[in-house]
């Protein structure tokens, strides 16, 4: 179980999505129907902000923006990531968050993504188009408001996905033309991500992240 953690009861906010602004309370997930038209133009209207997120599926659009808690896992996950490509001495680039898409498709926002076999080839990119530049390596999304499919990722075929949710880190990988559910990171294959990034994320709230990605390095990186 996570450390004890102090709760901000603050008065509640209605959403604001207009023309010119959209801003949602944290936690806050609106779905709505709409076209690709629509989510073209939320999406040119947001960015890469990380404040909110948008998705496209099944002619609905989805409006989520994230609880603190998300913000403060994702970052220990990617924390943890880098710390392990450093000990095996492999580089990367690493984006987060960022709208990866297929030319004019609807696209996916994973809170972050690593390219690491791929790295050379998206030196120097500001903006990535899927149907000319490669997929991630890896794509992690922490799912606190069920906001997440593992089938949206589908057409983007990034070989491997993880999901954390309520303290478990699901790993899929992509084979042939869905996701499979796996206990071992093909990323980190030596490495026992499912069962050590949990504990960590978990130690993060308990002793503050700075402890504990060090307590990483030291326990599990060094031989």
């Amino acid at each position: 179980m996570r450390g004890t953690r102090s709760i901000l009861r603050l008065k509640p906010m209605l959403p604001t999505i207009t023309p010119e602004k959209i801003d949602l309370p944290p936690g806050t997930l609106l779905h709505f129907p709409g076209t690709l038209s629509d989510y073209e133009i939320l999406l040119a209207q947001l960015g890469d902000r990380a404040a909110t997120r948008i998705r496209f599926r099944d002619d609905y659009i989805f409006i989520m923006s994230p609880l603190p808690e998300h913000g403060k896992e994702i970052a220990v996950i990617v924390d943890l990531v880098k710390a392990l490509l450093r000990y095996q001495e492999r580089d990367w680039e690493d984006f987060h968050p960022i709208t990866l898409r297929y030319a004019k498709k609807s696209g996916l926002e994973p809170d972050a993504c690593f390219y690491i076999q791929n790295y050379q080839a998206i030196l120097g990119k500001r903006r990535l188009d899927l149907s000319i530049d490669p997929p991630p390596d890896l794509a992690i999304e922490i799912d606190v408001t069920s906001f997440t499919k593992i089938e949206d990722y589908i057409s983007l075929a990034i070989p491997e996905v993880w999901i954390y949710k309520t303290g478990v880190l699901h790993i899929y990988l992509f084979r042939g033309d869905r996701y499979i559910e796996t206990e071992t990171s093909q990323t980190f294959p030596d490495f026992s991500v499912k069962q050590i990034i949990p504990q960590y994320v978990d130690r993060a709230w308990q002793v503050a992240s700075s402890v504990a990605i060090r307590e990483f390095t030291e326990q599990e990186l060094t031989t």
